[in-house]
């Protein structure tokens, strides 16, 4: 099942464990994928996409056993 709500930079922050000014820096840096929907000027995201971007972050990444 696929969730579609739609998450600000407060959502975002809260789920990361940062601050809303640290995922604006993100997005300012363009470490942030492009946002699914914009309205009133104002970038959302659906979870779905934050999501992976986590799970796609340097630092989320499975490590290997040497």
């Amino acid at each position: 099942m696929t969730d579609r709500r739609l998450w600000s930079y407060k959502d975002i922050a809260a789920h990361i464990r940062v601050q809303p000014d640290t995922v604006r820096s993100y997005r300012k840096h363009g470490l942030l994928p492009p946002p699914d929907h914009v309205e009133g000027g104002k970038p959302y995201w659906y979870s779905d996409t934050i999501r992976a971007w986590v799970a796609a972050r340097p630092g989320n990444r499975p490590r290997r056993d040497r």
